[in-house]
């Protein structure tokens, strides 16, 4: 508001410009949702490289599929994921009581930070500090087998620490905020905790924490006998867990996931497997996500694809935030001596789709000679006519070719058949359509509550004219101008009265996509001899 004249003199007022400006969303954050030997349960946790998902949830697992489309996702190019860890059953985390005081009893009880076998691997041990007859030193560490020989591959210490809840070192908040081995589950009444070996001068030493052989350290879940400490990693996912596990995804907001990955459905029977696609299908369209389809390993040849997959599973789950490609993948598994390991592709795919989106856009299709497959090797090798075949039911190619390599050899939707004739047929349209959308409804929260009049069309008009207009000098749209390449619309016409009255805004933004070049045609004409005159 203006500023009220009282005095004669010079006033200063600031002017609002009406730039907002729209900034781009993230187009390629995938979400892993899979089982892992470690880590938070049901529980989105943000990573941004391999080795961030080898501390947080223990890196390559033989019985998990997630784990290597994870490493594949990385090397391909990726950069932020949001892992999610499922099981069925009730995994359980390890637990030790430890007592104290007198007459002894269970003065703490220390679990392991996320439930699973892992666990049993980690130590505790507690050590008295001189002239503080209320304080305790606590050490975790982990032990683990590297290159062949028992060592401590992670230790942490926590120092001076208390049973009394209103010291500013209370062991549950301290070991709870701090950790990332234990967590506090417990703390009872009575003195501090025994020591875990009174011979043992100082735990907290470094000769003594490295080492594997010291009398100091008591395994979590060291007494097998007690049911209170039994330990599990929980079954394999079924569809109910995969399918609870991506609806955490809610919870990252207002953090965003672009990419969608569920290589444990490949696994489940057809129902089951369909009962899960669908269920993501419908997740990712709310989301504004786009889904990367798995097929299960026993589908090696394209008249299994087309007459078995398609015709049980894939023409039931079609959709335009889908694609599904074929054949599976082949890469060297560290856990078994590098021999080759059959694995989904999505993990892949998901790791060429940001490196695409990095280099080039995305309404650049990832697919040609450039979204080569790092590390990986095909199944399969199929023909040009039968690759053709599969284009047609919207099922992308993964090919071999002299000199470039493996390759991603496909552009389409799972909407994109030709019967389908869908306007989202081909991927990077679709992407580019979900960029925006998700960029407009991030970049235009202010216009909630604001007078719906003229004025506030005009600077939806500016703000979303400037976004659009960026994305043209990048080359995202067909158009030699940005009258053929873009619209945005909102004034009397898109509102009328009635709309104003039920304080509704209507914004128009059209866009004309590049489609993807498909199919390259050269024509070759032989010139007719000149004749003379």
């Amino acid at each position: 508001m203006p500023s009220t004249y009282t005095y004669p003199g010079v006033y200063v007022e600031e002017i609002p410009s009406g730039v907002r400006t729209i900034t781009g969303v993230s187009t390629a954050d995938t979400a892993f949702i899979g089982f892992f030997a470690r880590g938070p349960m049901n529980d989105p946790v943000r990573i941004t490289s391999f080795g961030d998902f080898v501390r947080r949830f223990g890196g390559l697992d033989t019985r998990s599929e997630a784990s290597y489309a994870i490493q594949q996702y990385y090397l391909n190019g990726g950069q932020i994921a949001w892992v999610v860890r499922v099981a069925s059953g009730n995994p359980q985390p390890a637990v030790l009581g430890l007592e104290g005081g007198s007459p002894l009893d269970t003065v703490l009880e220390i679990a392991a930070s996320s439930p699973g076998l892992w666990g049993k691997n980690v130590q505790v041990a507690i050590g008295y500090i001189n002239g503080q007859p209320d304080r305790f030193n606590l050490v975790a560490r982990e032990v683990g087998i590297v290159g062949g020989r028992r060592q401590v591959v992670n230790s942490e210490i926590h120092r001076n620490l208390s049973l009394n809840a209103s010291s500013p070192r209370y062991v549950a908040s301290v070991i709870n905020e701090e950790s990332s081995l234990i967590s506090v589950t417990g703390v009872g009444m009575g003195g501090i905790p025994n020591e875990t070996d009174p011979t043992v001068a100082d735990v907290t030493s470094a000769a003594v924490i490295g080492d594997v052989d010291s009398t100091a350290f008591v395994f979590l879940g060291d007494d097998p006998d007690d049911p209170a400490l039994a330990t599990s990693d929980g079954a394999l996912p079924d569809s109910n867990a995969l399918i609870t596990g991506m609806n955490t995804l809610d919870t990252i907001a207002p953090f965003i996931f672009n990419l969608l990955c569920l290589p444990d459905a490949a696994n489940l029977a057809e129902d089951a497997m369909r009962g899960v696609y669908s269920a993501a299908n419908t997740y990712c369209e709310s989301k504004r996500a786009f889904l990367l389809v798995d097929i299960p390993a026993d589908i090696d040849a394209p008249d299994e694809m087309t007459d078995d997959w398609l015709a049980s599973v894939g023409n039931s789950i079609r959709h335009r935030n889908a694609a599904v490609y074929f054949p599976r993948l082949e890469i060297p598994d560290l856990l078994s001596g590098s021999r080759p390991r059959n694995v989904a592709a999505s993990g892949t795919l998901a790791g060429v789709y940001a490196r695409t989106d990095a280099t080039r856009g995305v309404w650049k299709a990832p697919a040609g000679t450039e979204a080569t497959l790092r590390g990986a090797t095909l199944v399969a090798n199929i023909t040009d006519l039968q690759n053709g075949a599969l284009n047609q039911l919207g099922v992308n190619a993964l090919r071999t070719f002299p000199v470039v390599g493996n390759v991603s050899w496909g552009g389409r939707t799972l909407d994109g058949a030709d019967q389908q004739a869908s306007e989202w047929k081909y991927i990077p349209v679709r992407r580019l359509a979900l960029y925006i959308e998700e960029s407009l409804f991030q970049g235009l929260k202010w216009v909630v509550f604001e007078p719906n009049d003229e004025p506030l069309w005009a600077q939806i008009r500016l703000n979303v004219g400037a976004f659009m207009q960026n994305l043209f000098r990048q080359g995202a749209f067909q158009g030699k101008t940005p009258r053929e390449a873009y619209f945005v619309k909102c004034d009397k016409e898109t509102t009328i009265q009635d709309d104003i009255n039920r304080g509704i805004v209507n914004i128009i933004v059209g866009f004309a996509p590049l489609k993807p070049a498909e199919f390259v045609v050269i024509k070759i004409q032989q010139m007719a001899g000149q004749l003379e005159v």
